[in-house]
């Protein structure tokens, strides 16, 4: 093949800008292979022609600028999840760590389970984490679909090489003959036809001349490996089914451990970085490139082979994602979402990427979470704490802060007209007189300025920061008692954040007994950043809107979707494992200053934790909708 297997931009393919952290990263054995490999030379003589193809296509092109080279090929068959975002981050972020290329490939060589809408999403996630792909910004993915031409030319060589026959045995004969860990196989009774044979019988699958099933191609190893993925895999099957990408052009399709390694090697990738449950199929990786890769002497005395360029790719593989109160099974993930146990798979309480990036989890969290949790070869469990700390640290230092009132009581400071008229104090309006406050947007970036809001005669606190019988250690608003040598104590003091000091006179009740607003007194000269306004010593603070300016919003508060660590552990149906109160949506009052949020903007509510509005049904100015992203600190279970 002297041409490109999948042309590509005419635009030179560039390294990976290095745009990481400044903070030196913590090396792990796939840092220590990758430098060994650049400190040897390893692949230093390799040409890359510009777009992935064959020996002969590659001998034609300069030499790789690319020190390295990796790939993410995800399979266009459901949406991306968190352990797909650590390996979008180790390959991504090696390649630009070490001056190299990362390739986003779409493995697509299974046309029943595909569809664009996942080759999309697939695109959209990775463009969010921060990553291009394929050597520039404007490169378009590659595709294993574009590769089919090269896979039958590599299907027929093996055939002719003596590598590859045609089986006609049933999927059952296969299996019972394929033996166990304990028994070797059998060889097929069609594994000794000719090259000759088993080439006129390849080409009639190819033409459609039999049915889906009637038999498949597989590799000549050994009947007798210990290794069973040797014992003559299945390389090629028919299948008639309409493909994204190639129509109908095809009744046969190769299969994913014969196209992978393909793949590799017309991309010219170095590093073949993929999950631990594949480490078995490294012996075929290699055993395939190696035929491809030499010279054979054919039936007929012709010399071929070299098809791919060398060195050939190596696979390396490292653990998988394991994090606790989550599922990232695709197929339960799909039953989730069509079993409608959540809103879809961009529900806030999925792993899913898109659920993820709506419940307010930022790249450079996610980043951040891959590089805290390494890189090994041993499975573990990652506690999901880590995951929301990551998201605290990068929210902390850039989420504008505001006040929101969640579970709301009215507050009435009765001598606040008095008081306000006698000092003439701020604007008046129908409720009342208006005393104008203001706090930092950010308590660290005083360069983002500050926010205005009014205090008035009523304010809404948060039901929680009233008690009528305070415990041991409640600071904030509770009535006025008798102590127990009958003395009058007068109800306690508390800041009103930003705004004045204010003494408790009680509650009112309504028939039932249940507090429905709360009866305050404001201390006159006590307003937060004016002269004397510290004289009043109080050790509680709290949150409040104005009932003059407050905003109605929607919050929704979302918990882990799970109740059990491993919910789909041992077999264990994980349906049952699902926490009834992962969501409870609640109607709040936030302060004016979110009138003007975005669709996932993010803040920090002030003494609740991280929101971020709701990148679909949160509109500016009309709908308000703030989603929970993470405690101010992990409670959970507490």
């Amino acid at each position: 093949m002297s041409s490109p297997a999948n042309p590509a931009s005419n635009k030179p393919a560039t390294p990976a800008k290095a745009t990481a952290p400044e903070a030196a990263k913590t090396s792990n054995f796939l840092r220590q292979i990758i430098e060994a490999d650049l400190e040897k030379g390893t692949y230093a003589q390799r040409q890359w022609a510009g777009s992935p193809g064959d020996a002969a296509h590659h001998a034609a092109g300069p030499r790789d600028i690319a020190k390295i080279r990796t790939r993410f090929p995800p399979e266009p068959n459901g949406y991306l999840h968190i352990g797909h975002a650590k390996s979008i981050c180790i390959n991504f972020g090696l390649a630009r760590d070490y001056g190299g290329v990362c390739h986003l490939r779409f493995d697509d060589t299974n046309p029943e389970k595909e569809d664009i809408e996942y080759v999309n999403s697939i695109i959209d996630a990775i463009k969010w984490l921060g990553f291009d792909w394929n050597g520039n910004k404007d490169a378009e993915p590659y595709q294993a679909s574009d590769y089919f031409g090269f896979m039958y030319r590599a299907a027929e060589y093996l055939i002719e090489a003596g590598h590859a026959y045609v089986d006609e045995q049933t999927v059952e004969q296969i299996r019972i003959n394929r033996g166990d860990f304990n028994k070797p196989g059998v060889d097929s009774p069609f594994r000794q036809r000719t090259p000759a044979q088993n080439l006129a019988r390849l080409r009639e699958m190819r033409d459609g001349q039999h049915e889906d099933g009637a038999m498949v191609l597989r590799a000549k190893i050994a009947m007798d490996s210990p290794n069973i993925n040797l014992r003559d895999p299945a390389i090629y099957r028919i299948r008639r089914a309409t493909h994204h990408n190639t129509g109908d052009t095809w009744c046969i399709y190769p299969m994913y451990t014969f196209a992978h390694p393909i793949e590799d090697a017309l991309e010219q990738i170095t590093h073949s970085l993929c999950t631990l449950e594949f480490e078995d199929q490294r012996p075929f990786y290699d055993w395939l490139l190696d035929r491809l890769c030499e010279t054979a002497k054919l039936p007929d005395g012709r010399v071929a082979g070299g098809l791919l360029a060398t060195p050939h790719p190596r696979q390396y593989e490292f653990a998988r994602l394991n994090l606790t109160y989550v599922i990232t099974s695709k197929r339960k993930l799909a039953q989730l979402v069509y079993d409608h146990k959540v809103s879809g798979w961009d529900d806030p309480r999925m792993p899913t990427i898109v659920g993820l990036r709506r419940r307010g989890y930022t790249p450079e969290s996610l980043q951040l979470f891959a590089e805290r949790i390494g890189v090994t070869k041993s499975d573990s469990w990652i506690d999901y704490s880590t995951l929301e700390g990551c998201l605290r640290e990068t929210l902390d230092g850039s989420a504008p802060r505001a006040m929101a009132v969640l579970d709301p009581i009215k507050l009435s400071i009765e001598n606040w007209d008095e008081l306000m008229a006698s000092h003439e104090s701020g604007g008046h309006s129908a409720a009342g007189f208006l005393d104008a406050c203001s706090a930092p947007v950010h308590p660290h970036l005083p360069e983002l300025g500050r926010r205005n809001f009014k205090i008035g005669k009523e304010v809404w606190i948060d039901r929680s920061d009233y008690e009528e019988t305070p415990p041991k250690g409640f600071f904030r608003l509770f009535p006025p008692s008798t102590d127990a040598n009958g003395e009058a104590v007068p109800g306690s003091k508390v800041r009103l954040k930003y705004g004045h000091v204010i003494e408790c006179l009680g509650a009112i009740k309504n028939e039932a007994g249940h507090v429905i607003s709360i009866r305050t007194k404001v201390i006159p000269d006590t307003k937060s950043g004016t002269p004397g306004s510290d004289a009043v010593k109080v050790r509680g603070v709290i949150t409040w809107v104005a009932v003059a300016d407050g905003i109605p919003a929607e919050v929704r508060l979302y918990d882990r979707l799970f109740l059990e660590a491993q919910p789909d552990a041992g077999g264990k149906d994980f349906i049952e494992g699902l926490n009834p109160n992962s969501l409870k949506v609640i109607q709040a009052i936030v302060e004016p200053s979110l009138a003007n949020a975005k669709a996932d903007d993010k803040f920090q509510f002030e003494r609740h934790g991280y929101f971020v509005a709701d990148r679909v049904d949160h509109v500016q100015g009309t709908k308000p909708v703030f989603n929970l992203a993470v405690g101010l600190k992990d409670s959970w279970g507490k």
